[in-house]
């Protein structure tokens, strides 16, 4: 899974609008020098070989920095540490999950906001449910 050409990926679930708004804008406006994006949703082969090492998307965002996995808050604590954001939004979430103890307290309540805006949507919060 590790790829030295380019910089950390966040796979995010495209299914989800926070989630997506979040990678847009970690990507656009996050200052984190060569972060990709992609959607665990939509790319099935990503999603399943996060999910042999034990990272499903169906239990939040993970960040592929090198050989490290970090999945869930680990993940979100990660980006919070190195944004350097110009978006009000952004600028909101340092603080909120850049202490790791707080982001893995407050991760649950993403989960939560996921699996209604999923539910609206009509889609799984598990891609691989279908």
């Amino acid at each position: 899974m590790k790829d030295d050409t380019h910089g950390p990926v966040l796979v995010y679930d495209g299914g989800c609008p926070f989630c997506s708004h979040f990678a847009e804008l970690s990507e656009l406006r996050g200052g984190i020098a060569g972060l990709i994006i992609r959607d665990g949703r939509a790319d099935h082969a990503l999603r399943q070989s996060l999910a042999q090492r034990g990272c499903h998307l169906r239990d939040g965002a993970v960040v592929i920095d090198g050989d490290q996995l970090l999945h869930g808050s680990e993940a979100i604590h990660w980006m919070a540490q190195r944004l350097q954001p110009s978006s009000p939004l952004l600028q909101l979430l340092i603080p909120l999950f850049g202490q790791n103890q707080r982001a893995g307290a407050l991760y649950p309540f993403l989960l939560v906001a996921r699996r209604a805006a999923l539910a609206l949507r009509g889609l799984p919060v598990d891609p691989d449910s279908r």
